[in-house]
């Protein structure tokens, strides 16, 4: 996710790779930072101390330890910015001196091709990879399931559908071309025609005693009980 992001600021120029600094443990993922330009260091101490926008992007059963790390370079100048999935900002605030701005954000792996949903974010910074929207911080882990985690359901549709055409005699090739389109497409669709309820956009769709009705109708005696207690 971390490179995802900075292939997004660096391609929309919102900073000059010469001034991002990167750490990681592990040297193959540095060499491959290094190749955008920017300074790749194992130590999370230089990132701190020649950034003033720090993204965290660890594992986090690791956040405690970096933040506690780095804690005593700290300065109001610093902003942190959290994409670490399920903590909240109040575990964060009390890692890091109490005059820090700190700001959790969920983007999601369509990043890597500028077409991100990240709730809760910097627009400056994430904005270069996609939609950003501004919620509540308790409704973040709503975001993670949605769109964090949600582009893995969108691809296991797309697997889905893709199947089906090979069923029905499809090549694999063409069946995977024509049901990546067809997500594109239709989600292109819903976002410029946002006033339209998505079962508006289906109802379209499906024709009186058409096959996509009948679909539907198929489809529909599948769901499960809705519970969102």
């Amino acid at each position: 996710m971390c490179e995802a992001i900075l292939r997004g600021i660096l391609h929309k120029d919102v900073v000059k790779a010469s001034n991002v600094w990167v750490s990681d443990i592990a040297e193959t993922r540095l060499e491959v930072m290094r190749g955008f330009g920017v300074q790749a260091t194992t130590s999370s101490r230089k990132v701190v101390e020649n950034s003033s926008i720090v993204i965290l992007a660890v594992k986090p059963d690791t956040v405690a330890q970096v933040l506690e790390e780095v804690q005593d370079l700290l300065t109001p100048n610093h902003v942190i910015i959290s994409i670490c999935a399920g903590v909240p900002l109040q575990k964060l605030e009390s890692l890091v001196p109490s005059n820090l701005a700190v700001v959790r954000v969920m983007p999601n792996t369509p990043c890597l091709v500028g077409a991100a949903g990240s709730a809760y974010a910097l627009e400056k910074v994430f904005g270069a990879v996609g939609l950003v929207v501004r919620i509540q911080e308790k409704l973040l882990d709503a975001v993670t399931g949605l769109s964090g985690s949600g582009p893995a359901y969108v691809f296991m549709f797309m697997e889905a559908l893709a199947d089906g055409g090979v069923c029905a005699g499809l090549p694999r090739e063409t069946a995977r071309k024509l049901a990546c389109q067809t997500v594109y497409g239709a989600a292109k669709m819903a976002l410029e025609q946002e006033n339209l309820h998505l079962a508006e956009l289906r109802n379209r769709v499906e024709s009186p005693g058409g096959t996509t009705i009948a679909a539907s109708r198929t489809l529909e005696s599948w769901q499960l009980p809705r519970n969102c207690h």
